[in-house]
């Protein structure tokens, strides 16, 4: 084991993409990540077959972390993995090998929460980022999360707001759907939506309390919106697909500025972060990044590559674990629901 500096394995299962990275002292020195192709043709994750490609993947994935960042299992001083959440069958699979190396090379094991990863992403240590100082507060975006988190110390978190129904990055990609665009259809909207006019058609945004989240009925709407829609023109989508996705992408991101509004207010934090998947949308990029200059907030935004699903950000929160000796012991297991203050 190596004395002089701490090196943490990563490891990340909790959905459809297998994740290795390992971090020294806060740094990343790799972050391979192996996507599924397969679920595309079903038209979202299929549980089953996802933890099947996670056995395939995880120990090619692992070799390739530990080659890019030059080092060998016997300099590594702790092995971080995803607890949870996320689907059972998929967890299962990084949690067993977690465990299985961890007690093979009698170096600790440290469970790791991925939605404070998720935050906590913004910890890594990086030449070009800015690290928020505390309290901030964070707006969590995803495919299965919508939460704005009070984020008082590494591990104090507190929710202040989350959705009542859906997540935004469901939203995005049900539209998608509606649209007859394949998935995940999020990063289509987001890569339409530059070529076509945000405000050509108007969408109703929820009412609900000041720091809570809808998507459903904006959903419902988009629905009801492009079937009266095709019933006039059969070719209206294929016509005004630009025009659609920018409108859609404006809806939803005024709805989420609007509540960090709100949270600001509420709080008088004005160091807000974003995270999660959905955080890697240009258009929700580019309006903090306004916001900054306009509401004189400062704002952070991750790397695009620590947004998704990703083995660094358990690494960064294994790592910040480590220095406070938090190791897990070997009966911990794996569990699908966990939410960001557990």
């Amino acid at each position: 084991m190596n004395t002089n500096k701490i090196y943490i394995l990563g490891i990340e299962s909790s959905c459809d993409d297998t994740s290795a990275s390992v971090i020294c002292d806060g740094a990343i020195l790799s972050n391979v990540i192996a996507n599924q192709e397969v679920h595309a043709q079903y038209g979202g994750v299929v549980p089953e077959l996802a933890s099947r490609a996670h056995q395939q993947n995880i120990v090619p994935v692992v070799q390739q972390a530990l080659e890019q960042a030059g080092i060998d299992t016997s300099q590594l001083n702790a092995i971080a993995f995803t607890k949870g959440p996320g689907l059972m069958g998929s967890l299962l699979v990084g949690t067993s090998f977690a465990k299985s190396l961890a007690m093979g090379l009698q170096i600790p094991l440290i469970d790791v929460n991925h939605m404070q990863a998720h935050i906590l992403a913004h910890f890594i240590k990086d030449e070009s980022a800015k690290i928020p100082p505390f309290p901030f507060v964070c707006l969590t975006i995803s495919g299965g999360h919508t939460q704005i988190v009070r984020v008082n110390d590494h591990f104090k978190m507190e929710v202040l707001g989350e959705t009542i129904d859906d997540a935004v990055g469901e939203a995005f990609d049900k539209s998608a759907k509606l649209l007859g665009l394949p998935y995940p259809g999020g990063p289509l909207i987001d890569k339409y939506a530059k070529l076509g006019n945000p405000k050509a058609y108007a969408f109703t945004k929820p009412k609900v309390g000041k720091l809570e989240f809808s998507f459903s009925g904006l959903k419902t709407a988009i629905l009801y919106f492009l079937q009266k829609q095709l019933k006039e023109n059969p070719d209206f989508i294929k016509e005004n697909l630009h025009d659609i996705c920018a409108s859609i992408q404006y809806t939803i991101v005024e709805i989420l500025l609007d509540k960090l509004k709100n949270v600001v207010k509420e709080t008088g934090i004005k160091h807000i972060a974003i995270a999660g998947g959905v955080s890697a949308n240009s258009e929700i990029r580019a309006r903090l990044e306004h916001a900054e200059k306009y509401f004189n907030w400062t704002t952070y935004i991750p790397k695009f590559e620590y947004t998704t699903d990703n083995a660094a950000m358990i690494a960064i929160t294994g790592y910040l674990k480590y220095l406070k000796n938090e190791y897990a012991d070997e009966n911990v297991t794996a569990t699908a629901r966990l939410k960001v203050t557990e």
